[in-house]
């Protein structure tokens, strides 16, 4: 499967959500390449820090903000990997747009703060171009960034929101603000490898790729 983790609006947590499951992902043993499609090159960052730490099972990952350069490499890789996880930078970019048209799967991450929801609709416009150049791209909104509180009324007028745009679909599997994302990601880890390990993290993240990486099952 080829799956993105992109949104137009930056600091919704896009990096941490996709090194988080890159991680996950091989732990499981399936064979993983992250792409960072972002000229800042943060997730190529982290996975440079795990390999320093020669930390196991070891992620292959590559950097191609360059849509071109992007497009043709996958083009050229893709069978040779169980999963591509695409890190697309938080803006309209030629690496966004190659991403939407090569993934089986777009995860959208996006905050409950009204600019974050109001972004979709940015997004939603590059996933109607990319679906007529391709058929096939299921994209979802996931919640990240969510307030702790399993009653909050801003995670839960956020999510109501989502029906407002017909292009994706939303997941319940919200990711919460936890201190343990931010830092297993600044560390190339997943919330899995961090000791003490906090269940609640590993919980949400395990769940949450349960649904992304089954969801062509799902959706027959």
């Amino acid at each position: 499967m080829i799956l993105t983790i992109g949104n137009t609006k930056g600091g919704v947590g896009k990096t941490t959500l996709a090194v988080n499951l890159a991680i996950a992902r091989a732990l499981t043993g399936r064979e993983v390449w992250l792409i960072d499609g972002d000229r800042q090159g943060t997730a190529s960052a982290a996975i440079a820090a795990r390999a320093e730490r020669g930390r196991e099972p070891g992620i292959a990952c590559a950097q191609y903000p360059d849509g071109s350069a992007l497009r043709a490499q996958v083009q050229q890789q893709r069978g040779k990997w169980d999963d591509t996880i695409i890190d697309a930078g938080g803006r309209d970019s030629s690496a966004l747009r190659a991403a939407l048209i090569l993934s089986d799967v777009l995860i959208v991450p996006f905050a409950p703060r009204s600019y974050d929801v109001w972004a979709l609709e940015d997004i939603a416009a590059l996933v109607d171009e990319a679906r007529s150049l391709r058929d096939g791209l299921q994209a979802f909104a996931v919640l990240n960034l969510a307030d702790p509180g399993e009653l909050s009324v801003d995670n839960t007028e956020a999510a109501a929101a989502v029906a407002g745009v017909p292009q994706f679909t939303y997941l319940p599997t919200p990711i919460r603000r936890r201190k343990a994302f931010a830092n297993a990601g600044g560390q190339g880890l997943c919330v899995q490898e961090l000791a003490p390990r906090d269940l609640k993290a590993c919980s949400e993240l395990t769940t949450l790729a349960d649904y992304a990486f089954n969801i062509q099952t799902i959706a027959s």
